[in-house]
């Protein structure tokens, strides 16, 4: 039997404490991380998260051994996760602000022949320090829309070199570099997150928060609407339901011509508005001058705010069938 040495046992020991001391347990790639960055982002971390980095099969130990003192066989599943230079991320910190915090303390870095891009690489349109020579040609090339002006290369419009998941030539390296365009990042990649018997995977935790917060918004207001025109009362929609139920009553009793202290200066304005209509047919010895007064009144406010022909007629009986609708709502809200 191999004899094991002591390190690699202290080792385990020690990662295994730690995975089964924290709810949320990270598998973070730190290849190509060089040492002092690394040393800057434990810094960063140490308030919220505490960094293990070891080799990738003691990780692998430590791992199912956690998993068995635990009971928790889903924790297993970390390990297919495993891959590059891997860590442990030890924490309580939610798998999605661990992610985002990750993500936002990445740095940019010059261009590196044979890694690949995480994002597009857009070469900026305007003016460069380059002088001109050879590597103008190259861009050329290349596609990119380089071209002499003033005696400096000056590139015409945004170009995009690589697509994200492209791998960098070395030609490509040296133009980006020379351009002082830095495509890579460096900082900690997340592998692989677990909490509470899940797996989380970077895709599921690349979530775009504006989107999902519109979206939020927008399910709320659908709840609301819905909860107010069922007549579905909450703490929320109470007072609206309430509202509703008013108005559309007092449209009723003043439809109607049921006279309450609400409805009573709604139902006179209604008789008053019917009789001036009857009495514009009226020949004009029979009106007294009060009834002349409110006609000529009525005759110039209809001068100073024109009605567009067909349009507004439509879109007033259209009104008019939305507040009977309305009304009737609001009756069956308040009377069941």
């Amino acid at each position: 039997m191999a004899h094991v040495a002591e390190w690699k046992k202290k080792e385990v020991e020690e990662l295994t404490e730690l995975i089964k001391k924290y709810p949320v347990i990270a598998l973070v790639d730190v290849a190509g991380v060089p040492a002092y960055p690394l040393s800057k982002m434990r810094d960063k971390l140490r308030k919220h998260a505490l960094l293990r980095v070891s080799r990738n099969t003691l990780i692998e130990l430590a791992i199912r051994r956690a998993a068995q003192e635990l009971g928790k066989p889903e924790l297993e599943k970390l390990i297919d996760h495993i891959q590059g230079g891997a860590g442990i991320l030890a924490t309580d910190m939610n798998p999605f602000k661990l992610y985002k915090l990750l993500e936002q303390s990445k740095t940019p870095a010059p261009a590196k022949a044979g890694a690949a891009v995480p994002h597009d690489v857009v070469i900026p349109a305007g003016p460069t320090s380059l002088a001109p020579g050879p590597l103008v040609g190259e861009m050329q090339a290349l596609g990119i829309p380089a071209r002499i002006e003033k005696g400096k290369v000056s590139i015409q419009k945004d170009y995009t070199a690589l697509k994200a998941g492209e791998v960098i030539t070395d030609q490509m390296a040296r133009i980006l570099n020379a351009l002082g365009v830095e495509p890579l990042e460096v900082g900690l990649s997340l592998l692989a997150a677990y909490e509470d018997g899940l797996v989380y995977t970077p895709d599921v935790l690349a979530i775009d928060e504006e989107t999902y917060i519109n979206m939020l918004q927008q399910a709320y207001m659908h709840a609301f609407n819905l909860s107010v025109n069922t007549a579905y009362p909450t703490s929320q929609t109470i007072e609206a339901i309430i509202q509703k139920a008013f108005l559309g009553a007092k449209n009723v009793a003043v439809e109607a011509g049921y006279v309450t202290k609400e409805t009573v200066e709604d139902v006179f304005g209604r008789a008053i508005r019917a009789l001036l209509l009857i009495a514009q047919n009226l020949p004009e010895d029979l009106l007294d001058e009060k009834t002349k007064e409110l006609l000529n009144a009525q005759a110039q406010m209809a001068v100073a705010a024109p009605q567009p022909a067909e349009e507004k007629v439509e879109e007033e009986e259209e009104e008019e069938e939305a507040s009977e609708e309305d009304a009737l709502a609001g009756l069956g809200a308040l009377f069941g």
